[in-house]
C-alpha cells in the first residue's frame, strides 16, 4: 500500500507543556516504533534507519500534518482534539484500553462520571465478602490497594490484612517485593507486566488520586522489574482469567479470578476466586479449616 498525502488540519491551540504531554509523547513514540511497516503493507524505498513506522507514515495514516504530529510526539505545546487522537490511535492500531489512555493523557474528558476519592468499602462490602466463603474474595482499588478481604483470601495468601503495614497492603507491591506472596501466586514475569499495564491505566484515569502517584514513585525507585515493565508503555483493563496458587499446605489450587465493580467511578472492584474443578473446590473446603495467618 502506498500512502497518499492528506491535507493537514488547522493548527490546534497552544497550551502549556506538562508532564502529561511528555507522557503522551513517550507513549506515541514507543507504540510507533513497535509497529512493522511491512506487516501493515506500507511501501518502503531506500535504506530504513528508524525502527517501526516513520512519523511521516503515522501522520499520513491519521490524516494529520507531520509537523504537528512531531510536536505532539515530542511533548510540545499543542492541544489535540478528540478526533485527532482517535485518528492517531487507529493509525497506531491501538486497542480500546490504549485509546482511553491516550485520550486521558491528551486531557480530553472521557464519557464517564468524575471519580469520587471518598468511595471506600463499607459494612455492606465486608458482609458480602464473608457471605462468599469458602471462596477467597477481596476488595481492591484501581491501583491494587487491598481494601478488604475475607478469611479464605487471607488463608490462601498467608497474610493478615490488618497486620500488614499500609505500604505493603497492595497486590502489586506484594508481587514485587514479598517472596512468600510470590511463591503462592507462582510469580511470573508476564503477570507483573499485566499488572503494571493495568496500573498505568489507573494512574491516568485516576490521576487525581495522590495515593497512585505515591505508589508509582515508590515502585519506580525500588523495583527494577517494575521499571522495565513500565518502560514498555503497555495499557490494559482487568480481565477474568485462571490463576494457579501454590499453597504451602494444600499444594496447587486452580482458581478462576473474576472481577466485579463496586464503584466504577474510581475503579474499586471486588475480586472473587472460584474453583475450576471439583478437586479445587475440595481444596477450598480444606482451606477453611486451617488456622488464620
Amino acid at each position: 500500500m502506498t500512502l497518499s498525502a492528506a491535507p493537514p488540519p488547522h493548527d490546534p491551540p497552544v497550551v502549556a507543556a506538562s508532564a502529561r504531554s511528555q507522557e503522551l509523547g513517550h507513549f506515541l513514540r514507543v507504540r510507533r516504533e513497535r509497529l512493522s511497516a511491512t506487516a501493515m503493507g506500507l511501501a518502503r524505498h531506500g535504506r530504513v534507519r528508524t525502527p517501526g513506522l516513520r512519523r511521516e507514515e503515522v501522520a499520513q495514516l491519521a490524516g494529520i500534518g507531520v509537523t504537528w504530529y512531531t510536536k505532539l510526539e515530542q511533548g510540545r505545546e499543542v492541544q489535540p482534539s478528540r478526533q485527532a487522537i482517535e485518528a492517531i490511535a487507529r493509525a497506531l492500531q491501538c486497542n480500546d484500553d490504549e485509546l482511553r489512555h491516550l485520550l486521558a493523557l491528551a486531557g480530553i474528558k472521557l464519557d464517564q462520571p468524575a471519580p469520587r476519592l471518598l468511595d471506600r468499602p463499607g459494612c455492606m462490602h465486608t458482609q458480602l465478602l464473608d457471605k462468599l466463603l469458602p471462596y477467597p474474595a477481596q476488595m481492591q482499588s484501581a491501583a491494587f490497594d487491598l481494601l478488604a478481604a475475607n478469611a479464605a483470601y487471607e488463608r490462601l495468601m498467608g497474610v493478615s490484612l490488618q497486620q500488614l503495614p499500609a505500604l505493603e497492603r497492595n497486590c502489586l507491591h506484594m508481587n514485587l517485593f514479598n517472596p512468600q506472596w510470590q511463591r503462592v501466586v507462582r510469580h511470573e514475569p508476564q503477570a507483573i507486566e499485566r499488572m503494571v499495564a493495568m496500573f498505568r491505566a489507573a494512574s491516568t484515569q485516576q490521576s487525581g488520586d495522590p495515593a497512585i502517584a505515591e505508589r508509582l514513585d515508590y515502585f519506580l525507585k525500588h523495583s527494577e522489574v517494575f521499571r522495565n515493565a513500565w518502560e514498555r508503555y503497555q495499557v490494559r483493563s482487568p480481565e477474568n482469567n485462571e490463576k494457579t496458587f501454590d499453597h504451602p499446605v494444600l499444594g496447587l489450587i486452580q482458581l478462576r479470578q473474576t472481577y466485579w465493580w463496586s464503584a466504577p467511578r474510581n475503579g474499586m472492584r471486588m475480586v472473587v476466586y472460584l474453583p475450576v474443578s471439583d478437586q479445587d473446590a475440595q481444596a477450598l473446603e480444606r482451606l477453611a479449616a486451617l488456622p488464620a495467618p
